[in-house]
């Protein structure tokens, strides 16, 4: 069977790895740093449970990885814009979280397990020229950063929890959040402009956290990350395929990742093993709820202040928030009437890596 070189043993590359090594391949993964996940340190995020209808988890099922790492349903949870909350049920959970690095029950470390164990070689420490690689799975590109997360992971006696801040004073046209799970907490702010303001808007939220729960914060640890996508998203190119944020794959509204890289790796992958096109089948497959993202960023880019008093208001008459979120990413006929006039702004707002459709 061929060999089949994957450089980057993140979520996208480590999916690829572990569908080509179950098909038989001879599969070897690169890795510049010496384990998987080292950008991480125990840091909290969600897997998204409302832009598809299918539970996340069992999604993963259907791409063959199995859920052998710490995560944890979120039926339950509350937003606030720093003056009330609003708290909701929902009929499924809205996300599971999960933990990120190479620890014990984290994500990055379950799938380099899974890769090795179905026959993966991973090469720690070792890179590749991407002239040498099958697959690129590298991560989001320096160049172009579109959005940042900063904050913190800390220990905590607190029960788990998930809150949403939408206030202008904790972020910069994004979001903050507080997420506790199994004795750990993560508490970030997330910018997509004024990235110089985010060590201020940090200690708002903290602030603003701390007068509505009992914030109990030990051991604290710093955390974050960048976000940036591309339109259309780079699936190809020289002979090479390339999945998860390397292609640009990334909501450019709410800035959930993980699902799109680990699908994307799972993508590539089926496309060398039954010979298909994967450029065409990964647009199938996230063209929609790409463009419907880029609308979503535009109105929230346009309208800015209003936007947080705008979605919690309308919070305020929903009793299950998902099918509400998941109408953010029908592309339904208002958004493609918008879509054009979106790209624009976007390419014009974010430059470099934007590309027109």
């Amino acid at each position: 069977m061929d060999m089949i070189r994957i450089l980057g043993a993140g979520p996208a590359g480590l999916a690829a790895a572990i569908t080509l090594s179950k098909a038989g391949y001879n599969v070897e993964v690169y890795e510049k740093k010496k384990a998987t996940g080292t950008r991480f340190k125990g840091d909290l995020q969600g897997l998204e449970n409302w832009s598809d209808s299918t539970d996340v988890i069992e999604r993963l099922g259907e791409i063959g990885i199995k859920p052998e790492f710490e995560h944890r349903p979120y039926p339950c949870l509350s937003v606030s814009n720093g003056q009330e909350i609003l708290s909701f049920t929902c009929q499924k959970p809205a996300f599971y979280l999960v933990r990120r690095g190479d620890g014990p029950g984290c994500l990055d470390h379950a799938l380099k397990e899974q890769a090795m164990e179905a026959g993966a070689e991973i090469k720690f420490n070792t890179t590749l020229p991407e002239d040498g690689a099958d697959i690129i799975a590298t991560g989001p590109e320096k160049r172009g950063v579109h959005a940042i997360a900063r904050g913190y992971t800390f220990s905590t006696s607190m029960d788990d929890l998930a809150y949403g801040l939408v206030n202008i004073a904790a972020s910069r046209n994004g979001y903050a959040y507080l997420l506790v799970m199994n004795g750990r907490g993560c508490l970030c702010t997330m910018l997509t402009r004024h990235f110089d303001e985010a060590g201020a808007c940090l200690a708002e939220a903290e602030q603003t956290f701390s007068k509505l729960v009992d914030l109990d914060v030990q051991d604290p640890h710093p955390c974050g990350g960048v976000g940036r996508f591309a339109l259309p998203p780079h699936y190809r190119g020289n002979g090479r395929l390339y999945a998860g944020e390397a292609a640009g794959l990334q909501d450019p509204f709410w800035g959930f990742g993980i699902l799109y890289a680990l699908r994307s790796g799972h993508l590539a992958a089926q496309s060398i093993i039954k010979d298909f096109d994967y450029g065409h089948a990964a647009e199938k497959t996230f063209g929609d709820m790409l463009k419907a993202g880029v609308v979503n960023r535009y109105l929230w880019d346009r309208y800015g202040l209003e936007n947080y008093a705008g979605i919690y208001q309308r919070l305020k008459g929903v009793k299950d928030p998902l099918p509400y979120l998941r109408s953010f990413y029908t592309f339904n006929t208002y958004q493609r009437l918008l879509y054009r006039k979106a790209r624009r702004h976007v390419e014009m707002r974010y430059g470099s890596g934007v590309a027109a459709v």
